[in-house]
């Protein structure tokens, strides 16, 4: 006998099936499957290095799978590219704000499907229908006001509508309250609440657990680019069994307790405040290996920078007693180095040889009474090639052609080169393999025995309980907790106070 009172189940509006995506020596994604039901929040979790940011790519075209088969609303989908995407009813919001400032609400509304005869606009259907769509949604912006004058949360109200108004049957939103103050946020929650009552899907991705629980009808799990669970969020017993699955092992961790490493404070940072940044504070010792471990939107890149006097904040720095300058000149002359995240684009001169990249940031130590020295070029060239085992059959090959740990590599030796007693090493080992990696993590070691002070600004938890003698936890611009290394650390606590749980305190 048939219950009518039952509520029908939703179909499944999007499936993946043995996804699987191989890079060379690398399987990010590993014959994932399931599905998603129409007219719901589903929301995508997992660690940095997941897969997440793989299978998105796949989902909206931007990478081809090695194998397996995707479905939108029972119908095979295999996007070519992202506009293959969009023609299949998928959209996809991404951290970076992708509309025009110079132009009205409106003209970001319907840019790229105007239509035009003789070479001129002509108003059609399609304005009055984005300018509805934009209403239901959020009907206090104003379509012909321009999108300078927006906040971010309405600039990202104005891409969702875009998204709505095309047809999109699943709209994407990756890390959508990263730049959102709290007040914005609900603002944000109510637009997704509203486009799941109008049979919208959002495929919403988060490292705020909180934010999952409170919006989220569904969640899929991944690990290690494995399909862990998809379940409904009702049947999960809070943030406890989420963060299990996620992390769903003992994390590797081979540190060996450092004994040389002084109580000279060499670095003191007291309130660091700006517009990521919450009242940051914390101190460094000399010979130390220090972390700071934090999610997207942590604020790990922004203390980096704000140290190296790229950034500018509020508060004070003091390096070894004195005060450090606003400015990378200041930082460099002062014994403050950077190795940044992006290393082609900003570590290198990837057009320049390994020879010409070492000495750019202490140029001065190639000039005898302003005569360049070519020998001490060279020679330091040499020197750093075979002490840090740059793979190169030649001091003048050009970087651009070196693999990533080794671009790494060169990179530190411009640190090395230019005196620095403090190396700030934002994602030190992104994108290099694992052999480079233990090479690179080998140089860190060898760096603070030597008396230098380092801080590593690290996504991958596995990497900082591996090599840092304490350890900064951060969420959401704020200093939530620290952990001293070689004690009884528990990686399920960590992953808790760096999703927005429970805090411990800092020391």
């Amino acid at each position: 006998m048939t219950d009518h009172n039952q509520s029908p189940v939703p179909s499944h509006v999007l499936a993946v099936n043995g996804l699987t995506k191989d890079y060379p020596g690398v399987r990010a994604v590993d014959n994932v499957s399931f599905s998603i039901q129409s007219g719901t929040v589903h929301c995508l979790v997992g660690e940095n290095g997941a897969g997440k940011s793989t299978l998105v790519k796949m989902l909206t075209g931007a990478l081809q799978p090695t194998s397996g088969s995707m479905s939108v609303n029972g119908s095979q989908y295999l996007p070519g590219n992202p506009q293959d995407a969009r023609d299949g009813g998928i959209a996809t919001l991404f951290q970076e704000l992708h509309v025009v400032d110079e132009l009205t609400v409106l003209e970001n509304l319907t840019l790229g499907m105007e239509r035009s005869r003789f070479g001129f606009l002509i108003k059609s259907k399609l304005e009055d229908r984005v300018v509805q769509t934009l209403y239901a949604i959020e009907p206090s912006i104003n379509p012909s006001a321009r999108v300078s004058t927006l906040s971010v949360a309405q600039k990202q109200i104005v891409e969702i509508a875009r998204a709505a108004s095309s047809g999109a049957s699943v709209i994407i939103m990756d890390e959508p309250t990263a730049a959102l103050s709290e007040r914005e946020v609900e603002r944000l929650f109510a637009v997704i609440r509203r486009l799941r009552d109008s049979a919208v899907t959002v495929v919403y991705i988060s490292h705020k657990l909180e934010e999952i629980f409170q919006l989220g009808d569904a969640v899929t799990v991944l690990r290690d680019g494995k399909h862990i669970a998809t379940k409904q969020l009702s049947d999960v017993a809070g943030r406890s069994e989420l963060i299990e699955m996620m992390i769903g092992r003992s994390v590797f961790q081979d540190y060996s307790p450092r004994t040389n490493i002084s109580d000279e404070k060499v670095l003191r940072a007291e309130g660091l405040t700006n517009s990521v940044l919450r009242d940051v504070s914390f101190h460094i010792n000399r010979g130390e290996i220090v972390g700071f471990y934090g999610l997207v939107g942590a604020g790990k890149t922004e203390i980096a920078r704000a140290l190296f006097g790229a950034d500018k904040v509020a508060g004070s720095i003091e390096f070894k007693g004195r005060p450090v300058g606003r400015s990378p000149k200041q930082a460099i002359a002062a014994g403050i180095a950077l190795v940044p995240e992006e290393r082609r684009t900003q570590g290198l001169f990837t057009n320049l040889s390994i020879r010409e990249n070492i000495p750019v940031m202490n140029l001065r130590r190639l000039s005898n009474n302003g005569v360049f020295r070519a020998s001490v070029e060279h020679d330091a060239a040499v020197d750093y090639v075979n002490r840090l085992n740059i793979a190169t059959e030649s001091i003048d090959k050009h970087t651009e052609k070196l693999s990533g740990g080794n671009q790494q590599k060169v990179v530190f030796a411009k640190c090395l080169f230019a005196d620095a007693d403090l190396l700030l090493l934002d994602e030190p080992t992104r994108g290099v393999d694992v052999g480079a990696k233990t090479e690179i993590y080998d140089i860190i070691r060898n760096l603070a025995d030597d008396g230098n002070s380092v801080a590593i600004f690290s996504s991958e938890l596995e990497e900082v309980l591996g090599i840092c003698d304490r350890i900064f936890l951060l969420y959401s611009g704020s200093l939530e907790a620290e952990v001293i290394n070689g004690t009884n650390v528990d990686a399920p606590h960590i992953l808790n106070v760096v999703t927005g749980g429970h805090v411990g305190g800092v020391q």
